[in-house]
């Protein structure tokens, strides 16, 4: 067994398709069908199963690939370390962000490249959820999420802002009288949200249920300004960080406070206990020097 087949098992079961974990390793389905077939033959068992159009791992292919993931994120870890000390200014460094936070976190990246001119950003953008679990497994360096993150997580934080949630709502009727929107009336209007992957979407969800609210979710998006449009165009009104409002255009918009103790708190998360590179290092580093120093708070 080696770690490129390991790899290929693995990314097979997370995307529980041949043909997907091809096009994400970059290679052709029947390689990775034939790497498999030659794991099972050298292990002498069984490790996935087809049911119609789902792979069910075997116990044997469950153990496999729960160490997998183990062996695979250490071995990532191993990478870092030797490429860390054989290129000081030079490499990768694997960052994720939610594509809501994306014009906020042009400051620090440009101070980074200011800094280290010579480390790549490879940035992806995806829901705080997703992201979190790229980190857990090693695929991201570290990433921006909303706080907090679970306590089981095995994840470390470095908290860096936290704002307020607007109810966003078109500037006309009834909504120019309002001052603040409470959880209940929400449950009156269609609503237009977050995807699930989004830490800010469980939030809300919870929030919700404390208050005995049934949202009547219309639209779910990862886009910001796409949930502004709808607002714009009369489909729902939506729950946004005031940062996010404030770059909309208040003549057409309006947004209220949403009356609740829930906020949008970001911060920066990697594996709790992992190996920091220099790189990284450096990321918090700007981070920090961007948000939390008295020069540099925004």
């Amino acid at each position: 067994m080696d770690i490129r087949t390991l790899r290929y098992f693995v990314e097979v079961v997370r995307q529980q398709s041949f043909t997907r974990a091809a096009e994400r390793l970059f290679v052709t389905q029947p390689t990775i069908s034939k790497m498999l077939k030659n794991l099972e033959d050298e292990l002498r068992c069984t490790l996935l199963i087809r049911d119609g159009r789902k792979l069910l791992l075997t116990d044997t292919g469950r153990v496999v690939f729960e160490r997998g993931v183990a062996i695979l994120a250490e071995f990532r870890q191993l990478e870092a370390e030797l490429e860390d000390i054989n290129h000081l200014n030079k490499g990768v460094l694997r960052l994720g962000i939610p594509p809501m936070v994306g014009m906020l976190i042009a400051g620090p990246i440009s101070l980074f490249r200011q800094r280290h001119p010579g480390v790549e950003l490879k940035i992806a953008e995806f829901g705080g959820l997703t992201v979190q679990q790229a980190v857990s497994n090693g695929e991201l360096d570290l990433a921006m999420t909303a706080l907090p993150v679970e306590d089981e997580s095995g994840l470390a934080t470095l908290p860096l802002f936290s704002h307020p949630l607007c109810v966003l709502v078109p500037r006309s009727g009834d909504w120019l009288r309002h001052d603040v929107v409470t959880p209940e009336e929400l449950s009156e209007h269609p609503l237009l949200i977050y995807n699930e992957d989004f830490a800010l979407s469980r939030q809300l969800m919870r929030l919700f249920n404390q208050h005995g609210v049934k949202p009547r979710i219309a639209v779910r998006s990862g886009q910001w300004d796409f949930l502004a449009a709808m607002v714009q165009a009369g489909v729902g009104i939506a729950i946004l960080p005031e940062p996010i409002c404030q770059r909309l255009d208040n003549r057409t918009l309006r947004w209220i406070p949403l009356q609740s103790e829930l906020r949008w708190q970001l911060g920066m998360i990697w594996r709790e206990g992992s190996y920091l590179s220099h790189s990284t290092k450096a990321w918090l580093a700007c981070c920090e020097g961007f948000w939390l120093e008295p020069t540099g708070d925004r």
